[in-house]
């Protein structure tokens, strides 16, 4: 089959008839049709129907060597830097689409797939070839997949360890072992995307794990029995006109608790199996962690880019641009860009084949670049709201203009640089990008996307050689002696 249409991808989400709780109640019908999910899987399918552009498909699809069908990007493993740039381009492509707001786009977790199937030989023998078939049976079907690494946060203190009977279990665990594989009990968070998927990859929570039962990793399709998938309020639910809402109505993603009830998971479905010594391992030596990175500071260059046009587009709309709080603002978001550009750059140029043969990005740019832009986002999003200003405050809808104070607004919303619905619309979409519950679910996704930010720094300084500095600082006191 190889790459699928947008047609096709929302289709067999369909006829999975996933395990979907939203709002209080089970999912009954097509996903496609629910209010919740409509806008995202339509989203999601046009980035399927993109891979059969004429002009975009040697882009957003490559030929695999024995086979005559082609695949989606993001399952080709990089064997060279220009094979690198290529995957950033595609990456980028598709981005440009929601502005860098679909976080979850099919290529994130397809290049964890990716990653971890060119890999398979770091897994135990019993385990690889199970690794290896996954990634092939994904890239052959075009698969979309959710993830989940991390456990519910029922206490977050330091030295908190959970040690539960079967009644009582709340981070899923294994909970027996059976011929036809390991049951999988409690639940796990935050499948972003959850049940609008083909599959779901689950990864073991990082750190050391006294606990073996905790200590595996495996993916199983999303309508495995037992499996359920405990959706957040949609923000989308209600808001699909897309004057009023056009962020939101397309690119909801949906956050997900993944419950396993007793799910028994194929012992040709797990990657992982209690090893405490390769809990850490999975992300670090196949360079796992480093290849998401890689995708996400792809896609949040874009959404940089989505920024500065649409404040620039503010700014000249209401004629603020010759005031110099505004230019340092816009300026601000200019550095951003050039410095998230920069270190891509950097990454992408020093990069080098790791054991697997994947060319793999130098990691040190990387980290800064996730580390610097989780904290920067939110200071972008408060220089769009400062430059909106009150215009976010009183924002009238599509519905408004097409009544009768519709002659009104346009008298009295025009602005020097459009005329009153166009201006409207415009801050529509910056309002929603800021302030929106959509919005606010951005920011907080951005500042949180690889992790804490403490953490982070803390691990890009431990893992930073200084040495060569720390030795040029004393090369130069022993000179002054």
């Amino acid at each position: 089959m190889a790459i699928i249409t947008g047609k096709q991808y929302v289709e067999r989400i369909d006829s999975l008839k996933n395990e979907v709780w939203i709002d209080g109640e089970k999912v009954c019908g097509n996903l496609s049709e629910h209010p919740a999910f409509k806008g995202i899987l339509q989203s999601k399918g046009k980035l399927y129907d993109l891979q059969h552009d004429p002009n975009l498909a040697p882009s957003l699809t490559y030929q695999v060597h024995d086979e005559k069908s082609r695949c989606n990007f993001a399952f080709e493993q990089p064997t060279s830097i220009e094979a690198l740039k290529k995957r950033k381009e595609a990456t980028q492509l598709w981005a440009r689409k929601s502005g860098g707001t679909l976080g979850r786009s099919p290529d994130y977790i397809n290049t964890a797939i990716m990653t971890l199937g060119s890999s398979y030989s770091f897994f135990d023998q019993r385990f690889s070839q199970n690794v290896k078939r996954v990634f092939e049976h994904a890239r052959k079907n075009d698969l979309s997949f959710t993830h989940t690494f991390i456990n519910p946060q029922v206490n977050r203190s330091p030295h908190y360890i959970e040690f539960s009977d079967k009644e009582e279990i709340i981070a899923a665990k294994i909970i027996a072992e059976k011929k036809e594989g390991i049951v999988i009990h409690g639940a796990r968070l935050l499948a972003t995307q959850g049940g609008i998927t083909d599959e779901v990859l689950v990864l073991p929570v990082g750190g050391n794990s006294i606990d073996p039962a905790y200590v595996y990793a495996f993916a199983i399709p999303s309508n495995t029995p037992g499996l359920k998938f405990l959706c957040r309020q949609s923000y989308a639910k209600g808001c699909s006109n897309r004057f009023d809402y056009p962020l939101t109505s397309q690119f909801d993603e949906v956050d997900s608790v993944v419950v396993f009830d007793h799910v028994l998971v194929p012992w040709d479905r797990v990657f992982l199996y209690k090893d405490l010594n390769a809990v850490g391992r999975i992300f670090t030596e196949t360079n796992l962690n480093i290849m998401l990175l890689f995708q996400a500071v792809c896609r949040q260059i874009v959404k940089t880019e989505f920024l500065l046009g649409i404040s620039e587009s503010l700014a000249q709309t209401i004629a603020i641009t010759d005031y110099q709080h505004v230019q340092e603002k816009l300026s601000q978001m200019i550095v951003t860009l050039e410095i998230m550009t920069s270190l891509l750059y950097k990454a992408e140029a020093e990069a080098t084949l790791n054991q697997f043969g994947t060319m793999v990005p130098n990691p040190k740019p990387l980290m800064a670049a996730s580390t610097y832009y989780q904290k920067e986002y939110s200071r972008l999003i408060e220089y769009m709201q400062m430059l909106g200003a009150s215009g976010f405050i009183s924002l009238p809808t599509e519905q408004d203009f097409n009544s009768d104070i519709g002659i009104d607004l346009k008298q009295y919303l025009q602005a020097k640089g459009a005329p009153a619905k166009e201006r409207v619309q415009l801050f529509r979409l910056a309002w929603d990008l800021t302030m929106s519950p959509f919005g606010s679910r951005q920011t907080q996704y951005e500042r949180f996307f690889f992790g804490d930010p403490i953490r982070l720094s803390s691990a890009l300084y431990h893992s930073y050689d200084k040495t060569e500095f720390v030795d040029l600082v004393q090369s130069f006191l022993k000179k002054t002696n």
